[in-house]
């Protein structure tokens, strides 16, 4: 790669390492408490949307056939981003434990706002990670998620979420007309079990038992049982309580953002226990350019179940004759998701169009409709 080219790949990779700068921001509203610790889930939740309505969109597409080597800057910042994780969430709660400067509900709304954080830029980082064939970053896949305490998250995406989505048999596609209230406990659930049963699949088609040392599951619990001896080395119970609540609000956000990517949508049923191929339309698209660089373009997530192991760089963006589109980036969509009424005002319309653009031919629609009452198996 020539200085040229390097100085270009770097230039775009430039905008998606933004979400570096939230760590400052956290170290400084630590210091200064008080109000001042809202700017966290400010500088997420509003500030890009803000600059999603200044900036727009951006409807243009890399070369996916573009060598791994000029890659090499945007894949730094996913590699970057674990150490930086840990060194904040850790190296802040010696900080407020140690030190006294907060009162306990400053420090609780501290890491609730660490796990906005952790949820929005680090199980994201993990998502791009653990779909790469590189042993070292599907490791950091899993130590972020262990960070959070929802190691199986990984299981449960790879073998039952791509495999199954827009079906019944996957726990994160969100039903139509099913609230996140709903959809939250039930996924917190399912998503658990359906992932260990997916594991326990794969081994029993090896001949060997749940509880053999290949299943990852033991390395999810001992990773997770470290971060929280760490949490009480430093903190003793209060320690684990920070550690626990940074780790809800992550898990919290990441479930608001999977309820979004495919609320309402459904692969057709086409008889026998079978549903038709994965297609860019079993996913809503966003195009919006500052969210893409915050979630590094997991907005584009019609082309990522299309094309799971593409880099997200290389990640294409959809018209609406090829994937239905969202009106706002995530951020502002996961705001919309807590208040149903208001959700339903926006996306029912526009599933109702999904409708009838891709299957005209499906007239009744009673079956496809709650969780409750799924569709064909």
């Amino acid at each position: 790669m020539t200085a040229e080219t390097n100085t270009a790949t770097l230039g775009a990779a430039l905008p998606f390492w933004l979400s570096l700068g939230l760590v400052p921001l956290a170290i400084c509203v630590a210091m200064l408490g008080g109000w001042w610790i809202l700017l966290l889930p400010l500088s997420t939740w509003y500030l890009f949307t803000g600059l999603d309505f200044v900036i727009g969109v951006n409807p243009d597409n890399a070369d996916v056939a573009t060598p791994e080597d000029q890659l090499f800057w945007h894949r730094l910042i996913t590699l970057l981003w674990t150490p930086v994780q840990l060194v904040t969430i850790f190296g802040l709660m010696i900080y407020v434990t140690r030190s006294g400067h907060l009162h306990w509900v400053e420090e609780w709304a501290l890491f609730a706002g660490l796990g906005i954080l952790s949820g929005t830029i680090g199980i994201n980082y993990s998502h791009e990670l653990m779909h790469q064939k590189p042993k070292p970053e599907r490791w950091l896949a899993d130590i972020l998620l262990a960070s959070v305490l929802y190691s199986h998250f990984r299981s449960e995406h790879l073998l039952v979420h791509h495999r199954y989505v827009g079906t019944p048999r996957d726990p994160v596609t969100a039903r139509y007309g099913e609230s996140f209230y709903r959809f939250f406990p039930r996924v917190l659930r399912q998503s658990l079990v359906s992932a260990f049963q997916a594991e326990q699949a794969m081994l029993d088609r090896k001949g060997l038992k749940w509880h053999h040392k290949s299943n990852p599951f033991w390395r999810y619990w001992a990773l997770q049982a470290g971060f929280i001896l760490l949490a009480a080395i430093i903190g003793g119970w209060w320690g684990i309580f920070l550690f626990s609540v940074q780790a809800f609000w992550a898990v919290f956000q990441l479930e608001l953002v999977n309820y979004v990517e495919h609320y309402g949508l459904t692969r057709k049923h086409i008889g026998d226990g079978k549903y038709e191929h994965v297609l860019p339309r079993h996913s809503w698209n966003a195009a919006h350019r500052a969210s893409n660089w915050l979630l590094i373009n997991l907005q584009r997530h019609s082309d990522h179940h299309y094309k799971p192991n593409r880099r997200f760089p290389l990640l294409q963006t959809y018209s609406e004759d090829d994937a239905p589109q969202l009106p706002y980036g995530y951020p502002l969509m996961t705001m919309i998701a807590m208040f149903p009424t208001m959700w339903r005002k926006t996306m029912h319309p526009r599933i109702k169009q999904w409708r009838e653009r891709y299957y005209p031919e499906i007239t009744d629609w009673t079956a496809y409709k709650t969780a409750s009452n799924p569709w064909p198996r």
